[in-house]
């Protein structure tokens, strides 16, 4: 697999972690920086950690989990959806995003890189390396996820906290979209 390859694949595994990402953005109060490098590296790391495994399972696991990946993805969006759009109408308190928590990061992380899972089982099957795909997958995820929280800490600043909402919106969207591709119209 050429490199234009791995890059255009790892742009289309990106988009949902740049979605989240900016929805993480628009909940950021301090420490920009250090959260948007935070979740990026989480991001990348795990779409690239989970071509690798999907790729070193093969079929024999894809046919197991692809039974159960949308349903998956879906609920880790829509529960932290859910949980953004609460504290989006709770009345302003000052009370913000002000520190990167694990759990959430780690299951926004899973969520979003189940996909890249079923992309190293295909690059398997075909018989592809999947060193060269897999970097390039986490370094164009980790550059669409930075910029994703930077964005959103800006969309912020313009719509308050109604982003908060907004966001949540994004994630559920997320996931039913994800969970529409098993239930096409």
């Amino acid at each position: 697999m050429d490199l234009f390859t791995s890059l255009l694949i790892g742009i289309g595994l990106s988009m949902d972690c740049f979605a989240v990402s900016l929805a993480i953005g628009t909940t950021t109060r301090s420490q920009l920086r250090k959260t948007a490098l935070v979740i990026a590296a989480s991001f990348g790391f795990f779409q690239a950690g989970m071509t690798i495994v999907g790729w070193i399972a093969g079929t024999s696991l894809y046919t197991v989990i692809s039974a159960y990946d949308h349903w998956i993805a879906f609920l880790l969006l829509a529960g932290i959806g859910i949980k953004m759009i609460h504290d989006g109408m709770k009345e302003e308190t000052g009370t913000h995003f002000t520190g990167l928590h694990v759990i959430p990061v780690l299951l926004l992380s899973v969520a979003t890189s189940i996909d890249a899972l079923a992309a190293g089982v295909s690059f398997g099957v075909l018989g592809y390396s999947v060193l060269v795909p897999a970097i390039v997958i986490g370094l164009v995820c980790f550059a669409f996820s930075c910029t994703g929280v930077m964005c959103g800490m800006r969309l912020e600043k313009i719509l308050g906290n109604k982003t908060e909402i907004a966001g949540g919106v994004i994630l559920i969207m997320i996931g039913a979209q994800i969970l529409s591709e098993i239930f096409p119209v």
